[in-house]
């Protein structure tokens, strides 16, 4: 301690568990990945190594080079055609990679349509999109082609953080029905809606 300075009240551990405390408040959590984000990740994690591996045991030169882009183009062909083969391709993603825009009255009316039909899944998908483009509507988030979900609650996050939990939960609902297939039906229609209103109250 340097003379003449005041003893810190509670000692190390104090400022310890008051950082935690700060650390731990919402503002600083980090945004949790999509699964596509985290496909894009262990995707680009893996053609790093790849690549990383073929350099170091290649001859080095062209000969080196050559092969290891030849490895990469082989990795990234198998790649897509394993995401496209579980239904992960932009056509399925359908909101998160962009597609048309509408107005919110269409995709509820087309909601409304699946749901009528039985198709739960795609009335959800629906939903979303509806919510999206309102949020779009009143200057909140801008829809671009090629946006995630993740994208969407990063902006909604920044300019909208007192309504960034239940459109979070939007989020989750949507992905776990539409990325996850997990079984959906009107109650979970119901639950979507709740969380909607309260986004847009």
């Amino acid at each position: 301690m340097t003379r003449g300075s005041a003893p810190v009240p509670g000692g190390p551990d104090a400022i310890h568990r008051a950082a935690k405390a700060i650390l731990d408040r919402p503002e600083f959590r980090p945004t949790p990945q999509t699964p596509i984000e985290r496909l894009r990740s262990w995707v680009g994690h893996q053609l790093a190594r790849l690549a990383n591996d073929v350099l170091n045991a290649a001859p080095h030169g062209v000969l080196g080079a050559l092969l290891a882009l030849a490895l990469v183009g082989v990795l990234v062909f198998l790649i897509v055609r394993a995401v496209r083969a579980t239904g992960l391709n932009p056509a399925r993603q359908g909101f998160a990679v962009g597609g048309p825009r509408r107005p919110p009255e269409d995709w509820l009316a087309e909601a409304a349509r699946r749901e009528a039909a039985g198709d739960w899944r795609g009335a959800l998908r629906c939903r979303y999109r509806a919510l999206v483009a309102e949020l779009a509507r009143r200057g909140l988030v801008e829809e671009i082609p090629g946006r995630t979900t993740g994208d969407y609650r990063r902006v909604v996050d920044a300019n909208l953080p007192v309504r960034a939990e239940p459109f979070g939960g939007a989020t989750e609902l949507f992905e776990r029905v539409w990325y996850g297939d997990a079984p959906t039906d009107q109650q979970t229609a119901a639950q979507f809606e709740a969380l909607s209103e309260q986004v847009l109250r």
